[in-house]
């Protein structure tokens, strides 16, 4: 399984202030799909997701990723686990203002041991002719395609989108939505998608529904449709 996470526990805030975000959390990932975990606010969808991210770590219970225990993993490990095999789509874009699309993309791969070729990617989020715009000249879907694309260039096994719609119309989110399906189709990423919005889910090949820090259902999706079909 190329995602393992067993009773996965993190607290925040102590006695009568505890909170647990996860609260016996377990959950497996396959390699190459599309995950769509489905949540209200404050059920545990962001922790989760930051837990298999490595952007926080877990206080008791067990998370592996491609084999590696990440769960135990130290803050260097843990470094090169998010350079080497992760990337992160968020909601708000995070590009840096003063550099074109281009150089947005090109800060990541420089840091990557095996980057894709720039031009492969801008071509497969189709933002060629983007390149030279800074990013207050591009559209949200745009910003949100480059986002993408900064994510992708380092060539990760597994992308995490964070509510990457949540700050789209529908024509952009559907746009957004269906090049991570062609990231899935031509680079075999392997996609979690976290959002609120129920129709993102018919595209998904599994369906993960999370509630009070626990998954409260793991469903294989049977009638899976296109993105471009969604109903948004």
């Amino acid at each position: 399984m190329f995602i393992d996470l067993k009773n996965a526990k993190k607290q925040y805030g102590e006695g009568e202030a505890a909170i647990y975000a996860l609260d016996g959390a377990d959950l497996s990932v396959e390699e190459g799909k599309i995950y769509v975990i489905l949540g209200p606010s404050g059920s545990g969808k962001s922790t989760l997701l930051n837990m298999i991210g490595g952007l926080d770590s877990l206080d008791s219970g067990s998370l592996s990723v491609e084999g590696r225990n990440i769960g135990k993993a130290g803050k260097k490990e843990l470094t090169e686990y998010r350079r080497g095999l992760v990337g992160f789509v968020f909601q708000f874009y995070n590009l840096i203002p003063d550099l074109t699309v281009q150089e947005n993309i090109e800060v990541v791969s420089d840091i990557s041991d095996s980057p894709l070729d720039i031009e492969e990617v801008l071509e497969a989020l189709n933002i060629e002719k983007y390149r030279r715009r800074f990013p207050k000249e591009l559209s949200g879907g745009q910003q949100q395609r480059v986002a993408i694309a900064r994510a992708l260039i380092k060539n990760p096994k597994l992308l995490l989108c964070d509510e990457l719609t949540g700050a789209l119309d529908t024509k952009s989110s559907r746009q957004v939505l269906e090049f991570v399906e062609k990231v899935n189709k031509q680079f075999g990423t392997t996609i979690i998608i976290i959002t609120h919005n129920e129709a993102i889910a018919a595209m998904a090949d599994h369906i993960i529904r999370i509630k009070d820090g626990k998954i409260a259902s793991d469903d294989e999706n049977q009638d899976k449709i296109s993105a471009r079909q969604l109903e948004l």
